[in-house]
């Protein structure tokens, strides 16, 4: 049944809110608003700027809120100052004391804000929302301190879990005869601004071939199906049109044109294509598949081909991350766009889990690459139990308690698996849209932030539901009721309530 309204809607400034004008407090932003330490971090941020000369920055609160907006709704730069101008909670989180009509910054601020946060004060602040909150729940945080005070030894706990992955960067997929053909495209735009300023004193522009190189190159890129010899006959032809543009380049420079007539982007584009033209030239000439700083990509030439050796990508361009996962929160340890060897950084990281926590992990939880001679001695050291089986020749008798530990381990280290599938799926981990390259390092230090808030989130809405749960004891006796005691304990340890004063206090 379809029954149409009578009455006409009212204008906008006559629509009723449901909260009566307030921000309701059970709200997510307005949670998650006071999860993160904004206030400690401030200072740090004020250090980049000048105390007297310049306009007014941002403050910290809205710098940072927006980039977490932006990677919580997976949005654009202009979509998210869209969401922030039309939400009052947005605004709320941001910092901002009332709601208001303007949008509070440009949607360009949004790269600046990349550039100021780097990725080393965003592990910061997640480590110290991460650490506050297991302080929090650990009942023997008490007895920790007591133990350092006598000077005892304290014994290994938790669980640490390492591993290693590849956040994909948005480019075109990468092939030698695609570059090639790129990179004389650009040349033929370079020598076109240079050659204007010299038109009276050159009668003649140099010549580029474009319109033949351009039908060599369609000859074999709209093939499906190309031979060796073919790609490697096209690769050479494209070679000696860049090598020829690249002359007549120095030549107009040589003639009176400057390169202040170009761009910053190609001046920029000039010096790769230099490089892409030997790399491409030392691997044709000596028959080869790969170069070391192999560029990829003439706009974002830190960008390097990742091997993996996974099924359906053995090969990923972007940066390769190593990553920590305790308590299922996530911790970004190193960034890079070359490619290394992660069982290098084993020890690094467990010195690292010591840091923040002040004792060593009960136990490693890794893959293959990491179970190496000198990684299980250095565990063995310190009474680090390191997952897997040992090294060399497989016993012919495993007892059952041993395969049950194996087994328990692997399921256990598939928890780093989801947060990477989260991170992916769920928020920008899986294309890295940003083009700089600190930039892209700051979104992605932002998504494993963003990925450990999700998870303080719903850890903090589930002790809601507590209050409808069942006594275990006397639920087949007794009616259900609502456990007062265990819900009043766990808000208690997490320190939403106060019970001095028998009230509600603010989320800590």
């Amino acid at each position: 049944m379809y029954r149409k309204e009578g009455q006409p809607l009212p204008p906008p400034e006559k629509f009723e809110l449901p909260f009566e004008g307030k921000l309701s407090p059970n709200n997510r932003w307005v949670i998650m608003a006071e999860l993160i330490p904004w206030d400690d971090f401030e200072e740090e941020y004020a250090k980049l700027f000048s105390a007297e000369k310049g306009a007014p920055a941002k403050l910290f609160r809205m710098a940072l809120g927006t980039l977490i907006i932006k990677e919580k709704l997976g949005t654009s730069d202009r979509e998210t100052i869209e969401q922030i101008r039309e939400n009052p909670y947005l605004q709320y989180f941001i910092g901002l004391n009332c709601y208001q009509q303007e949008p509070p910054l440009e949607s360009s601020m949004l790269v600046h804000f990349r550039k100021r946060i780097d990725g080393e004060l965003i592990n910061k602040i997640n480590k110290k929302i991460v650490k506050r909150e297991i302080d929090k729940s650990d009942k023997e945080v008490k007895k920790k301190d007591c133990l350092q005070e006598k000077g005892e030894k304290i014994k290994n706990k938790g669980k640490l879990i390492l591993d290693a992955t590849c956040a994909p960067a948005d480019i075109k997929y990468p092939t030698d005869l695609g570059i090639l053909n790129q990179a004389r495209i650009e040349t033929e735009r370079i020598i076109d601004n240079l050659y204007k300023p010299l038109r009276v004193k050159l009668r003649k522009k140099p010549r580029t071939s474009r319109k033949i190189a351009r039908k060599e190159y369609l000859k074999v890129a709209k093939k499906r199906k190309v031979s060796y010899q073919e790609r490697r006959k096209a690769i050479g032809k494209q070679l000696k049109y860049l090598k020829k543009n690249l002359g007549n380049i120095e030549d107009l420079i040589q003639a009176g044109a400057s390169l202040e007539n170009l761009s910053k982007r190609q001046k920029n584009c000039l010096e790769t294509i230099k490089k892409v033209y030997e790399q491409q030239q030392s691997m044709w000439e000596n028959k080869t598949q790969s170069v070391p700083q192999r560029i990829v990509s003439l706009t974002q030439r830190h960008i390097r081909p990742i091997v993996r050796g996974k099924a359906g990508k053995p090969i990923e361009f972007g940066a390769k991350l190593s990553v920590s996962c305790v308590d299922n929160y996530v911790f970004l340890y190193k960034i890079s766009w070359e490619n290394f060897n992660e069982s290098c950084h084993l020890k690094e990281q467990v010195e690292k889990y010591k840091e923040t926590f002040g004792y060593y992990p009960e136990s490693v939880h890794v893959d293959k690459i990491y179970r190496t001679r000198e990684n299980r001695n250095w565990c063995k050291e310190r009474g680090i139990r390191i997952s897997g089986p040992k090294l060399g020749r497989p016993p012919k008798n495993v007892s059952e308690e041993e395969k049950k530990q194996a087994h328990s381990d692997e399921c256990f280290r598939n928890a780093i698996e989801g947060k990477f599938g989260q991170a992916k799926r769920r928020f920008s981990l899986n294309l890295v849209m940003t083009k700089l390259p600190e930039t892209s390092i700051t979104s992605i230090a932002i998504t494993f932030l963003v990925v450990n808030l999700s998870k303080l989130l719903r850890q903090f809405l589930s002790l809601f539901l507590s209050l409808f749960t069942n006594n275990r004891t006397g639920e087949l006796i007794k009616p259900p009721f609502i456990n007062f005691d265990y819900t009043l304990n766990n808000f208690y340890v997490l320190k939403l309530i106060d019970l001095s004063e028998n009230s509600w206090s603010k989320v800590a």
